[in-house]
């Protein structure tokens, strides 16, 4: 497919000017590596195009050319009517996040790391200007993910990097889409934007375990009822969805055993090497016993791959910021009447400040007075 050059509308003065404060604010608060990172994602953002500019850069007549043009024009309708959801209907805050388009080379837009202790479900945190600790750090390129991961491992650290597909900027900037988003699902698109969109609208500085609970609820469940609205309990969009959600349900529940079974291994009294060679060993049973178990756990394919991982603490780690074993919130969520819009609307009346979690903040702004 050829694309001619499209000339935005978008005047590169205002962002222009946001990259001289934020790359100033970089040097003084963050050094390098803010700075660095800073300058990518601002690069991403000086080429982004208006969304419904993407229509007309195809060019040609062929077959081929013509299907992809149909899918772009749908790719394009499918995000508005994501976003109008989002904003009508679920009260998120958008604004322009999620017009523009960024073209990007590979299927994924950040690696991430994460880090643990070795012996424990201990999390390292990384801090921040304005957002405070967060237990992951981004880079745009892989090669620096892999050297912060060599730095943490000679501490004894485990380590996890993972690829990121978005994140919010908290309204900072207009959140782009890029172009490897052009193949997914209805669902997995409006889970994204609505997840992403959670973290704009409501965003506890120090919280990161509240903010990526509430925002992996609202997320999920919100795509759930945008698929449901648009395409009825019926299709082939929302039964596909509804396996693959159930298929995930029984992998964090398998990962959950896992760590369980290691959490009783870390409180106990043996010293670290024994700790850790029981670790491993308890770990490669488990591997064992899920390919064993496989297909009666599983309807899908997608978690074949769990075997050939080098699951470790980090990476197990990340089952508990998500997803949280109590399920909290989807109680808190169903005990309130299970209306997302007067849910979220509760979120966002929380105190931004104070001594109380997250938590404690939701439940009472959901009491009746």
């Amino acid at each position: 497919m050829r694309y001619t050059k499209v000339e935005t509308t978008f005047s590169l003065f205002p962002l222009l000017i946001a990259a001289v404060l934020l790359l100033a604010a970089c040097v003084m608060l963050s050094g390098c590596y803010t700075l660095k990172q800073g300058s990518i994602m601002l690069g991403y953002l000086s080429r982004a195009v208006p969304l419904e500019s993407l229509p007309k850069t195809a060019a040609g007549g062929n077959e081929t050319e013509i299907a992809e043009t149909e899918k772009i024009l749908r790719f394009v309708e499918l995000i508005g009517d994501i976003r109008r959801f989002a904003m009508e209907e679920l009260g998120l805050k958008i604004s322009k996040n999620y017009t523009r388009y960024v073209q990007i080379d590979r299927d994924y837009l950040a690696a991430v790391v994460s880090a643990s202790a070795a012996d424990s479900f201990t999390r390292y945190e990384w801090r921040y200007p304005v957002v405070g600790s967060m237990p992951y750090k981004g880079f745009f390129n892989v090669e620096d993910a892999r050297r912060e991961r060599a730095k943490l491992e000679k501490k004894g650290l485990d380590v996890w990097i993972r690829g990121v597909d978005a994140f919010s900027t908290l309204g900072w900037f207009r959140d782009p889409l890029y172009s490897y988003m052009r193949d997914y699902s209805p669902d997995r698109l409006a889970e994204l934007i609505i997840h992403e969109s959670l973290h704009a609208t409501v965003f506890l500085k120090g919280q990161a375990q509240f903010n990526e609970e509430l925002a992996e609820f609202v997320g999920s469940e919100g795509a759930r009822l945008y698929t449901e609205s648009r395409f009825g309990i019926d299709s082939d969009e929302y039964q596909t969805m509804i396996a693959a959600g159930e298929d995930y349900r029984r992998y964090t529940a398998f990962i959950r055993e896992l760590i369980a079974e290691l959490q009783v291994l870390y409180k106990s009294e043996k010293e670290q090497d024994e700790k850790l060679r029981e670790k491993e060993r308890i770990i490669g049973a488990a591997k064992e016993r899920f390919d064993a178990e496989y297909e009666s756990r599983f309807s899908g394919a997608h978690y074949r791959g769990f075997s050939d991982l080098p699951v470790n603490n980090a990476y197990l780690d990340l089952y508990r910021l998500y997803s949280a074993e109590d399920a909290y919130i989807a109680d808190l969520y169903r005990e309130s009447g299970e209306d997302l819009r007067a849910f979220i609307a509760a979120a966002k009346a929380m105190p931004k400040k104070g001594k109380t979690t997250g938590r404690e903040r939701l439940t009472n702004a959901l009491k009746p007075e």
